[in-house]
C-alpha cells in the first residue's frame, strides 16, 4: 500500500505534465500544416489563437462544472468515456478537403479544420489540469495540489523551448503530427490510471460520495469580489505578454524566435509564483513594478524603448517584475479546494480575454500599437485596487497610472505629429512620413511596415521615377527588367511595397501585382506615385500570392519577382519546393523567377539554390553592394529554367557564390529550419 500511495503522485504529476507539454505543443504544429493553404496571414494566426484560447475555456468550464456537479466516480467514468472517445480524431493529420477552393474569406474554414483535426484531443488536453487537480484535493498531499499548476506551466514552456529547437528541426510536419498523436495515446493511458486512482482515492474518504462543492471542513469561500481579481489579474498578465511581443517584433527588431523571450517569461512567472509562497514577495515585487511600469512607459516615448540594445531587455525584464507581480498576487489569492475548479476557470477566462482585446479588439479600434501604454494604465490601477486597503498603496498606484497615461498621450501625440498617413490591421502597421533633410532633391517619402522599411521615393519631380531602395537599376531585378526585348512583357510581382518596381514598366506591358494586404494597394496609390507614373498596364489581386497562383490559369510571366522576405516573420509556403513548383507554371520557358533575400537576421540565399537545384533548375545569387549611391545593399536569386538567361555578363558581373550552410536541407511545405539560416 505505501508504494501505491507514492506511486500515486508521479501518476497525476506524469498526467499533468504531459497533457500540459502536448498542449502547447499541438499549437504551433497544427497552424504551421495549415499556413500554406490559408496564406500564411497575421488573420491566420490570429484566428488559431482565438480557437486555442476557447477551447482551453471550454475545457476548464467542464472541469469546472464536472467537480462541482458530479460525484467522484461518476466524474471518474464520464471522463474516462471522452478519452476514449477524443482517440476516434487521431491522427491529427489536417484533411486535404479542408483545403480553400476560392477568395473568400477563410475564417469559417479554418475553424472547421481545426474543430475536425484537434478539437476533441485539445477540449481533453484542457480539462487535465484543473480536473485532475480537483481530483488531487482530496488525496493525503492534498495541501501541494497548487504546485502541480506550477508544474503544467513548467511543461508548457519545455514543448515552446523544444519546438523550435528540436522537433522542427528534425522532423518533416508529418512525422511530428504522428508522433504528438502517439504521444497523445501514451496521454490517454496515464489520464484513465489517474482516473482509476482517484475514484480509489474518492471511495475510501469520507466524503467519496460528493461532488467536490459539498466537500467538508473548508476554509471559508472567496467572495465575488476576489473572483472578479481572479480574471482581472491573469488578464492583464495576458495583455501584457501581446502587447509587449507586438511592441518588441514590430517596433524593435523584426527577428525570428524573438517572440519566444517573453512567452518564457510569461511561464517562468507562473512556475515560480505557484511552484510555493518563497518566490513572490511583495516588499520586494510591488516597488520594482512601479519602477517597471515607469521605465517602461517612458520607453514608449524615448529610443531605448526601441533600440534593441536596450528595447530587448528593458521589455522583457519588465513583463517579468510585472507578471511576477500579477501571478504573485492572484497565487495569493488562491481559493480552499472547494473552488479550485473555479479559481482555474476564471483564471483561463482572463487570459483569453486580455488575449482577443489584444490579438482582435486592439488592431479595429486603435491606430497604432498602443495597447502596451493602455495595459502600463490598468496595472498601475489594479495596483490601487488590491492595495486598496492601504491608502499608501492606492495613491501610488493612482499617481503611476496617470504617469503612464501621460506617456501614452505623448506617444499618441508624436505618432500624429512625424507620420503623414498612420494605418493598422491584422496585417501590422503602416506608416508613411516625410524625410526633409539635406537638399530638395534628396526629400523622400517612406513607407514602413511596423520596424521594416518598404519603399521610398524622392519628392523631387525630375527623380520620383527613379526606382530606389532595394529595386535600383544595379539591383539583380533591376538588371533583369532592365535588359528585358523590346517587345512586350508580362511581369509578375509578389509583394507591393510602395510600388517601386513598377517603375520599370514601359508601354504595352502588363504588371500584375499580388499583395494580401488591401491597405498597401491603398497607400501605394494615394501616398506614392510609382503606380500611377508607370507606363505599363496595372492588375490587382488581393490575397495570398501563392494561393491566387494556384487558382489562377497559367500566366506565362516573362519576369516573377517575390519580395516578401525582408522582414523577420517569413512566409515560409512562399519559399518552399513546392511554391518554386507553382511559380514555375506560370513562366514562360525563358522567363526568369527573381526572389529579393535581403534580410538582416536570415541567411536565405542557400535556401532558394538548394531548391532550385533539387529541381534541375539554374540559380545564380545577385549580389549588390550599391556603392556610390543611395541605393541598398540588395542580394537576389535569380532562378530559371534557360542557363543562358542567367548567364548573360549584366547578371554574370553581380554573380557571387551564396554562403554555405551545413546540414542544410531543402525546404518543404513539409519541412523547413528557420534556426539554421539565422545570421
Amino acid at each position: 500500500m505505501p508504494a501505491r500511495a507514492g506511486l500515486s503522485p508521479l501518476l497525476f504529476g506524469g498526467t499533468i505534465f504531459s497533457s500540459s507539454f502536448l498542449l502547447f505543443l499541438v499549437q504551433p504544429l497544427i497552424a504551421k500544416q495549415i499556413l500554406p493553404w490559408f496564406g500564411g496571414s497575421a488573420a491566420v494566426w490570429t484566428v488559431c489563437m482565438v480557437f486555442f484560447q476557447v477551447v482551453l475555456l471550454a475545457g476548464y468550464a467542464y472541469a469546472d462544472g464536472v467537480a462541482r456537479w458530479l460525484a467522484p466516480r461518476a466524474q471518474a467514468m464520464l471522463h474516462a468515456g471522452v478519452l476514449v472517445v477524443s482517440l476516434a480524431s487521431l491522427p491529427i493529420v489536417a484533411s486535404a478537403r479542408w483545403k480553400p477552393a476560392d477568395e473568400s474569406d477563410p475564417t469559417g474554414w479554418i475553424l472547421g479544420l481545426l474543430v475536425a483535426t484537434i478539437g476533441l484531443p485539445y477540449f481533453v488536453l484542457s480539462t487535465t489540469g484543473p480536473l485532475l487537480q480537483a481530483w488531487l484535493a482530496r488525496a493525503p498531499w492534498a495541501a501541494r495540489v497548487y504546485r502541480y499548476f506550477s508544474l503544467s506551466n513548467f511543461a508548457s514552456l519545455l514543448a515552446l523551448l523544444a519546438y523550435p529547437v528540436v522537433i522542427e528541426t528534425t522532423l518533416p510536419l508529418r512525422l511530428q503530427a504522428l508522433g504528438w498523436s502517439a504521444a497523445y495515446v501514451a496521454f490517454v493511458l496515464l489520464c484513465l490510471g489517474s482516473a482509476f486512482v482517484a475514484s480509489r482515492l474518492a471511495a475510501r474518504s469520507p466524503a467519496g460520495t460528493q461532488a467536490l462543492a459539498a466537500l467538508p471542513a473548508e476554509p471559508p469561500r472567496v467572495g465575488p469580489g476576489t473572483q472578479w481579481l481572479w480574471l482581472a489579474l491573469p488578464a492583464l498578465g495576458s495583455w501584457l505578454l501581446l502587447a509587449e511581443t507586438n511592441h518588441i517584433t514590430q517596433h524593435v527588431a523584426s527577428i525570428p524566435f524573438l517572440w519566444i523571450l517573453p512567452l518564457s517569461t510569461y511561464l517562468l512567472t507562473f512556475i515560480l509564483c505557484f511552484e510555493s509562497d518563497r518566490w513572490y514577495r511583495r516588499r520586494v515585487f510591488l516597488p520594482l513594478a512601479v519602477v517597471a511600469l515607469l521605465v517602461g512607459a517612458f520607453g514608449l516615448v524615448d529610443h531605448i524603448g526601441t533600440a534593441v540594445k536596450t528595447a530587448v531587455p528593458l521589455y522583457v525584464g519588465t513583463l517579468f517584475v510585472l507578471c511576477m507581480a500579477l501571478h504573485g498576487e492572484t497565487a495569493r489569492l488562491r481559493p480552499p479546494t472547494s473552488q479550485l475548479t473555479r479559481f482555474y476557470l476564471m483564471l483561463s477566462a482572463g487570459g483569453a480575454l486580455g488575449g482577443i482585446v489584444v490579438g482582435l479588439v486592439a488592431p479595429q479600434v486603435l491606430r497604432g500599437y498602443y495597447e502596451l501604454g493602455i495595459g502600463f494604465v490598468l496595472t498601475a490601477a489594479a495596483a490601487a485596487i488590491v492595495l486598496r486597503s492601504r491608502r499608501i498603496g492606492v495613491a501610488a498606484g493612482s499617481v503611476v497610472a496617470l504617469v503612464c497615461a501621460g506617456f501614452l498621450a505623448q506617444q499618441v501625440g508624436f505618432d500624429r505629429k512625424g507620420a503623414r498617413r498612420l494605418e493598422r490591421n491584422f496585417y501590422g502597421t503602416l506608416q508613411t512620413f516625410d524625410r526633409l533633410t539635406g537638399p530638395p532633391r534628396e526629400h523622400q517619402r517612406i513607407l514602413w511596415h511596423g520596424s521594416v522599411k518598404h519603399g521610398e521615393q524622392y519628392l523631387d519631380a525630375s527623380r520620383r521615377r527613379e526606382p530606389t531602395a532595394y529595386y535600383g537599376i544595379t539591383s539583380g531585378i533591376g538588371r533583369v527588367l532592365t535588359h528585358l526585348p523590346p517587345t512586350p512583357a508580362r511581369i509578375g510581382l509578389v509583394g507591393l511595397g510602395a510600388g517601386t518596381l513598377a517603375t520599370y514598366g514601359r508601354t504595352g506591358d502588363v504588371y500584375r501585382i499580388y499583395e494580401i494586404d488591401p491597405q498597401v494597394f491603398e497607400i501605394a496609390r494615394s501616398e506614392f506615385t510609382f503606380l500611377a507614373d508607370s507606363q505599363a498596364a496595372l492588375e490587382d489581386v488581393v490575397g495570398d500570392a501563392r494561393l491566387a497562383l494556384e487558382r489562377e490559369p497559367p500566366q506565362r510571366f516573362d519576369v516573377l519577382a517575390i519580395d516578401a522576405f525582408s522582414g523577420g516573420s517569413i512566409p515560409m509556403h512562399l519559399l518552399t519546393i513546392q511554391a518554386i513548383q507553382v511559380y514555375m507554371k506560370h513562366l514562360q520557358p525563358g522567363g526568369v523567377l527573381a526572389f529579393h533575400l535581403t534580410n538582416r537576421f536570415l541567411d536565405l540565399p542557400p535556401v532558394l539554390l538548394l531548391n532550385a537545384r533539387e529541381l534541375g533548375l539554374h540559380a545564380v545569387l545577385a549580389h549588390d553592394e550599391a556603392e556610390d549611391s543611395d541605393l541598398r545593399r540588395t542580394d537576389w536569386v535569380l532562378v530559371s529554367r534557360d542557363a543562358a538567361r542567367l548567364a548573360q555578363p549584366w547578371i554574370a558581373e553581380v554573380a557571387v557564390p551564396a554562403h554555405p550552410i551545413r546540414g542544410l536541407r531543402p525546404w518543404t511545405d513539409d519541412f523547413n529550419d528557420l534556426l539554421r539560416v539565422l545570421k
